[in-house]
């Protein structure tokens, strides 16, 4: 458990430029990378204890947030 966000930014620190210029221009892009904000804030909620879950509540949203970057990761190669 690491208890820092992973934002997409940091997580794909080459893609910056792409990442800002997709959610501009990208509404799939876009959806994409706030649904992933979305789950990332509250599985950091929950490592940090600010917000309760079970651990295969938690774990469910960690699956998600990985197909989510896998898709989002996909986009910002073919872009």
């Amino acid at each position: 458990m690491s208890h820092v966000p992973h934002e997409l930014r940091e997580e794909f620190p080459e893609f910056t430029d792409k990442i800002a210029a997709l959610k501009a221009g990208d509404e799939d892009f876009h959806q994409m990378s706030d649904e992933y904000h979305t789950i990332n804030r509250e599985i950091h909620r929950m490592e940090t204890g600010l917000e309760g879950a079970s651990d295969v509540a938690e774990e469910e949203l960690r699956k998600k947030r990985m197909v989510l970057k896998d898709a989002i990761y996909a986009k910002l190669k073919d872009a």
